[in-house]
C-alpha cells in the first residue's frame, strides 16, 4: 500500500501556482465631452464682396441736353445716341472694378418699354419715376440715392450737368475715401461744381474720353491741342 502511494506521488505533477486572471479594461462610459464652442475667430465669414462703382445715370438730363445744346434742338440719329454698354465697359476699366449701373427714367406721362429692355440687356436696373405734375421725380430721386451713398462703401460716378446735386456731391468728395466723378458734356456742366474740382471731383466727357458715340457730334467748344484727332473730323 505505502508503495502504491508512493509510486501515486510519484506521478502526480505538482501544479504551478495559479495565474490571476487579464481583466480587460473596462471603457470609459462617461460621455465625451461636447466640443467647445466657436469663438468669433473660430467662424467662417463670407468672402466681403469686392468694392464696386455705382453710377448714376440722370436719364431726363442727358437726353435734354444732347437734344437741345448740342443737336440744337433736334433729336438724335441713331449714332448720336450714347452706347451704355460702351459707358459700362469703360467705367470698368477706368476705375478697374465692377459696375452697378442705375438709370434713372422719368415715367410720369408713360414708359418707353423697348428701351427698358434695352438696359436690362445692358445690366443696367431702370428706375422708372412718376410723381405730381411738375415734380422733379428723377432730380428727387437721385438726391435720396447719394444721401445713401454716403453710409457706403463704394466710388459713384454721376450721368448728368445739373447743379441741383451739388450738396449732396459735395459732401460725397469733402469725406474722401472713394472717387466721386461726373460724365457727360464738360462744357456744359454746371458752374457750381467748379471749386469741387480742387478737392478731388473728376469731369468725364461722353464723347473725348468715353467714347460713346459712334458719329461725332457737332460740338463747337474749345479743343486742348493734345486732344485733338483729326481723324475724328474727317
Amino acid at each position: 500500500m505505502e508503495l502504491l502511494d508512493a509510486a501515486r506521488r510519484r506521478a502526480v505533477r505538482p501544479e504551478a501556482a495559479a495565474e490571476e486572471p487579464v481583466v480587460p479594461p473596462v471603457p470609459d462610459a462617461s460621455p465625451t465631452p461636447a466640443p467647445a464652442p466657436a469663438t468669433v475667430g473660430d467662424v467662417d465669414t463670407a468672402p466681403a464682396e469686392p468694392r464696386r462703382t455705382y453710377l448714376l445715370v440722370d436719364g431726363e438730363n442727358l437726353d435734354a441736353t444732347l437734344g437741345n445744346n448740342v443737336l440744337g434742338g433736334r433729336r438724335p440719329d441713331p449714332s448720336e445716341r450714347p452706347r451704355w454698354d460702351r459707358v459700362r465697359s469703360w467705367l470698368e476699366q477706368e476705375w478697374g472694378q465692377p459696375v452697378q449701373g442705375l438709370f434713372f427714367l422719368n415715367a410720369s406721362n408713360g414708359l418707353s418699354l423697348p428701351f427698358v429692355q434695352a438696359l436690362l440687356a445692358l445690366d443696367y436696373r431702370p428706375i422708372p419715376l412718376a410723381g405730381a405734375p411738375g415734380e422733379k421725380v428723377v432730380d428727387i430721386a437721385i438726391q435720396r440715392t447719394l444721401e445713401a451713398l454716403e453710409g457706403r462703401d463704394g466710388d459713384v460716378l454721376l450721368g448728368s450737368h445739373d447743379r441741383d446735386f451739388l450738396p449732396q456731391v459735395q459732401r460725397l468728395v469733402q469725406a474722401g475715401g472713394r472717387k466721386v466723378g461726373l460724365l457727360g458734356f464738360r462744357e456744359f456742366v454746371s458752374s457750381g461744381y467748379t471749386e469741387l474740382f480742387e478737392q478731388g471731383l473728376q469731369v468725364f466727357d461722353l464723347e473725348d474720353e468715353v467714347r460713346a458715340f459712334n458719329a461725332v457730334l457737332p460740338r463747337v467748344r474749345i479743343i486742348p491741342i493734345a486732344d485733338f484727332d483729326p481723324l475724328r473730323y474727317l
